[in-house]
């Protein structure tokens, strides 16, 4: 695939806005591949989303930049250009179950999603002979309910040893600090199975066992202060029976929530959500 350019705006809506920036890419020889634009009518907000074939531009990434800033300037743009060649350092962090990092390690090593996985934060030992067979460090922080406080303090150490861009949840099960949710905002994504805003917390699916639910799902979102209440990113559902044990339900529950995980993770890579407010804008 040819390097290509991504250029993400959001912006208050107004007359002019695709002509000026699809101007600005056509006079200097851009060649717009993929385009995706959303005006929401309630918060009179604009999103856009560019993808553009580097080599037919005839300068980089920051003469890129300080030629659009004016344009950006005078429409009071929120945007950012990014060069998606570029493989964004991650971190995963990680408890006991396995299907979760498995996929995504997975993923990774085949060469089918575009990250440089810079190793695993466990609580539990559990997964380290797993993540050693692909050559990944393991760092093994136990988090004792009566010294939580240590544990992150040492998490938040080996993340700035690794400087991650993204972080990912995969059933860490665990509530991040405040002191990371803002150092790493709209940048750690988490796994919550259940179909949200139902079912907050732990042991979702005996929350719907109990309930009688008829669908089951899991949700992918980006983790802020407040629990399981972070901007959505994406959602799926399967339908179960009145018969399924809890057993049943969770172990369908699992083949959601990886999928879903790959799917919000690599929306997220491909700069395809923008958050606006408590909401998404999702360009799938």
């Amino acid at each position: 695939m040819d390097p290509t350019y991504r250029l993400i705006v959001s912006c208050p809506d107004r007359v002019g806005i695709v002509a000026a920036v699809s101007g600005f890419i056509a006079d200097h020889g851009g060649w717009i591949i993929e385009a995706s634009q959303h005006a929401d009518p309630v918060s009179k907000w604009f999103f856009m989303r560019y993808e553009i074939l580097a080599e037919s531009l005839s300068f980089d990434l920051d003469t890129f930049r300080a030629k659009f800033t004016p344009i950006a300037h005078e429409m009071d743009m929120r945007w950012r250009v990014a060069d998606a060649t570029v493989r964004r350092p991650l971190v995963l962090m990680a408890g006991r179950q396995p299907h979760c990092v498995a996929d995504l390690l997975h993923r990774w090593h085949s060469g089918e999603m575009h990250i440089d996985v810079r190793g695993v934060i466990s609580n539990h030992e559990d997964l380290s002979e797993y993540v050693g067979w692909y050559g990944l460090p393991y760092y093994h922080i136990p988090t004792p309910t009566d010294d939580k406080a240590a544990a992150f303090r040492a998490i938040e150490e080996v993340l700035e040893k690794l400087q991650p861009e993204v972080i990912v949840l995969a059933r860490f099960m665990q509530i991040l600090p405040t002191s990371i949710c803002q150092q790493y905002a709209s940048s750690i994504i988490n796994i919550h199975h259940s179909f949200l805003p139902s079912f907050v917390g732990a042991r979702p699916y005996h929350q719907a066992s109990e309930r009688g639910v008829k669908l089951i799902g899991a949700t992918c979102h980006y983790v802020t202060e407040e629990l399981d209440a972070g901007p959505i990113i994406e959602q799926d559902v399967l339908r179960v029976r009145h018969d399924d044990t809890i057993e049943d339900l969770v172990r369908l529950g699992r083949d959601v929530e990886r999928t879903v995980l790959a799917r919000g993770l690599r929306y997220h890579l491909e700069d395809r959500v923008l958050i606006h407010g408590h909401k998404t804008i999702v360009f799938d």
